[in-house]
């Protein structure tokens, strides 16, 4: 959600902000709707306080005069309850449309219409410097022939986009991951197992629903009322910062406890809806995985944020250093960051298969727009009560991440060299072979 008083004051900016975010929003259509509401809202109130001193005043009338008076309080009764009726139609309609208002993207903020609008901002690593054969194999193959990733047998038992890490393959997943978080703990912070779960207010106050509702697995059957589809309560989460964002729903916090920084490690789940056809081969795209994501909570500072924005890039950035892989950054432009962004870049990294960088992590600063929905505030030193901003970013997800690993450290026969920086958490081991 978005701040309504700034949204009223300059309706313009904010339909800017939708078109060039590629949001269908009519913002003038929704100032309506709202004013309509507030309208009907006073209306109703108006009508209540008629009806209470009415229902004061009745018992000392007597013949006619109390007559007339309970006949006054029955048609008032139906107007009002006529009233508010329209009112809570209004509002359902009101809060559908206010769920797809957009935040207002930094200055910063490249225009596009889509992924094309990207712009690279900076690159670490010669791919071909740090690439030992001539003709590389995809790690599908090398994976194959090293026995540590099986895709027929995991698509044999959970359908297309599965697959098996076996053996030194599983090691390598894990390692990675554990590389990750011992990374981000020695800067000091939280790291989190969170529900793999989560319920409907979960998934719409981090942003996902409405919008992401085909991407992602429900908790038992969907029920069909008319034309309404009626969420379950449950949903598995595509991210941990569903979970651990929303750790905080509806408390108030301390200005000097800020910012929160919280490590969430979890499996995450997505269908892939409408990707058909789309990176069908290998680990890129797939239905299950496991990620090190940061989320961070900070006071209503835009200049504070952002300095936290540089700090969790930098955080993923130094664990692709420590793994040797090549990687650059984008900035994401309005056309491809969603609704709730306000400054968005992405990681990608150099893949020899793809002979092009495929992104691998993603990073976000989204203003107030989750605390909004979430209800998350914080207490000033003078008493004043603000929506804290939040940020997030992938540290590391795997196995897509194996894809580069595998695929910049083969060597000419076949076998995989383990960067240092995982051997300790591989038993010393130097190569897979």
């Amino acid at each position: 959600m978005i701040d309504l008083q700034d949204l009223r004051k300059q309706p313009s900016v904010y339909q800017d902000a939708a078109d060039k975010k590629n949001i269908k929003v009519d913002i003038k259509a929704f100032l309506k709707i709202d004013e309509y509401r507030r309208e009907l809202q006073k209306m109703t109130d108006d009508m209540r306080a008629r009806q209470n001193s009415a229902s004061k005043r009745i018992p000392g009338l007597k013949g006619k005069e109390k007559e007339e008076a309970l006949k006054e309080m029955k048609e008032l009764s139906e107007e009002l309850k006529h009233r508010l009726n329209e009112l809570q139609q209004t509002e359902e309609t009101w809060m559908q449309l206010q769920l797809m208002l957009p935040s207002l993207p930094h200055p910063r903020v490249p225009v596009g219409k889509d992924e094309k609008g990207n712009v690279e901002v900076k690159k670490w690593g010669d791919p071909k410097k740090l690439l030992k054969v001539k003709e590389p194999k995809d790690h599908v193959a090398l994976g194959e022939a090293l026995d540590i990733i099986d895709i027929p047998r995991g698509v044999k038992l959970a359908g297309a986009r599965s697959y098996f890490l076996k053996g030194d393959g599983a090691r390598l997943h894990r390692a990675v991951l554990q590389l990750a978080l011992d990374h981000l703990g020695k800067k000091g912070w939280i790291h989190f197992t969170p529900p793999y779960m989560a319920n409907w207010e979960c998934l719409m106050g981090t942003g996902f629903f409405p919008g992401a509702e085909e991407q992602t697995y429900a908790v038992g059957a969907q029920e069909k009322r008319g034309e309404k589809i009626v969420p379950d309560d449950f949903y598995m989460i595509g991210t941990s910062e569903v979970s651990v964002c929303s750790y905080h729903k509806d408390e108030v916090l301390k200005e000097n406890d800020l910012p929160k920084r919280y490590a969430g490690f979890s499996p995450c789940f997505r269908r892939e809806s409408g990707t058909y056809g789309k990176d069908t081969k290998g680990l890129y795209r797939i239905h299950q995985f496991d990620k090190v994501e940061q989320v961070v909570l900070c006071p209503a500072n835009t200049d504070i944020a952002l300095d936290l924005f540089e700090e969790i890039r930098t955080n993923a950035e130094e664990v692709l250093q420590l793994l040797g892989l090549p990687y650059r950054v984008l900035d994401i432009c309005t056309g491809d960051m969603g609704k709730g962004k306000v400054y968005m870049q992405d990681i990608e990294t150099w893949m020899p298969s793809r002979n092009s960088y495929g992104e691998t992590h993603s990073c976000s600063y989204l203003g107030d727009f989750q605390a909004r929905r979430l209800n998350i505030k914080y207490e000033t030193s003078d008493g004043k009560k603000l929506f804290v901003h939040t940020l997030n970013n992938t540290c590391i997800a795997s196995p897509r991440i194996l894809i580069p690993l595998l695929e910049m450290n083969q060597n000419e026969d076949g076998s995989i060299t383990i960067p240092e920086a995982l051997r300790p958490y591989m038993g010393g081991q130097e190569r897979i072979g």
